[in-house]
């Protein structure tokens, strides 16, 4: 099957998802870290084809226990075995957050915008990072949002309710609006124990998606977007969570959101799952579904919450999936960004 009928034939059954990044996410805690005291925050940047692409950081959420956040009803000495087996903690898992940003000419497109002000400060360093790697806030002309958890959206708006990024359009998909500005949200194919502790976020979602006015925009799945971005239904972690295709000439790059959110655990076990997919198997169904047809295709892959930088490609293994980041020779960059002609430093 190829890759692109692959993504049709995901459809849209099973809609619903919510992830509670509020003070607690699915029944263990978002640990809130003390920011890392850098001078610059780092960012890697690249070419593919005509365009340059940078990935920088937006931080990291600390996913502490592991379950059952993840693998929920899995029996524990399976998911410690495993954690030890890859020299992982046993604890907790942390969540990167890295962010993509497109520059097309005089386009500068972000995917996704990070948590914002809503989770302490191990996180939220979007604005300054893309300071750090030569952008100017208000040259931002375009995010594309995979879906709207408040860990991908927040960073559009201020503490204070401003925008971040004041001249930029911003995209979503429909279902995703639809879901989320309901009056009540089906969370009955979940994990989820306590669904009233889901308020909060769900009034944050609604609040953000308010304040983006006449500049939102819905995602048309049927044609390009921008001239560099092809667009794939992805549901069972929300509604219309999205996979962004980059695209230049014949070179390609697919950002997989949130589809996995643990290099460890669910490659080899797509089954064990994340309690933040709402409708948890048929989030299952999608992962193997695009697992499989990327580990065919061998396409190159960008994943929002694995390890920095998020790069690599996945694999067959067994009965299941591995995950194959991609090294790197060197800190050092092949394009220095547009001003900074000695710059060349990409870590």
């Amino acid at each position: 099957m190829e890759r692109r009928t692959m993504f049709k034939n995901i459809g849209m059954a099973g809609l619903a998802t919510a992830l509670p990044l509020t003070s607690s996410l699915a029944g263990g805690r978002v640990v809130h870290n003390d920011m890392l005291r850098v001078d610059k925050h780092p960012y890697h940047r690249f070419a593919l084809g005509d365009l340059e692409l940078t990935i920088v950081t937006d931080g990291k959420l600390t996913m502490q226990p592991v379950q059952p956040s993840f693998a929920p009803g899995v029996a524990a000495d399976a998911v410690q075995a495993l954690l030890r087996d890859n020299f992982r903690s046993t604890d907790k898992i942390e969540l990167g957050m890295n962010i993509l940003v497109i520059r097309k000419g005089r386009q500068v497109i972000l995917v996704d915008a990070g948590a914002g002000t809503l989770f302490g400060p191990g996180s939220g360093w979007l604005p300054q990072s893309l300071v750090d790697a030569g952008f100017a806030l208000n040259e931002v002309s375009d995010v594309v949002l995979t879906h709207a958890h408040p860990d991908h959206m927040g960073g559009l708006l201020r503490k204070d309710g401003s925008l971040v990024f004041p001249n930029a359009q911003v995209y979503l998909s429909q279902a995703e609006q639809d879901f989320w500005m309901a009056p009540l949200q089906d969370f009955s194919r979940s994990k989820y124990g306590d669904i009233k502790s889901l308020q909060p976020m769900i009034a944050g979602i609604k609040k953000n998606i308010q304040a983006q006015g006449k500049r939102l925009h819905f995602l048309d799945y049927s044609k390009s977007l921008l001239g560099c971005i092809r667009l794939h239904l992805a549901p069972g972690h929300t509604p219309g969570h999205t996979l962004v295709e980059i695209f230049s000439g014949s070179e390609k790059l697919l950002h997989i959101a949130d589809l996995v959110h643990s290099d460890v655990l669910l490659f080899p076990h797509p089954e064990w799952g994340f309690y933040g997919d709402t409708d948890f198997k048929q989030a299952v169904t999608t992962r193997r579904t695009v697992l499989a047809a990327l580990a065919a295709s061998r396409t190159k892959v960008l994943a929002y919450h694995l390890p920095w930088p998020g790069l690599g490609h996945v694999r067959t293994k067994e009965e299941a999936f591995e995950w194959v980041a991609d090294s790197f020779a060197t800190p050092y960059a092949a394009i220095p960004h547009k001003g900074e002609p000695g710059m060349k430093h990409e870590c």
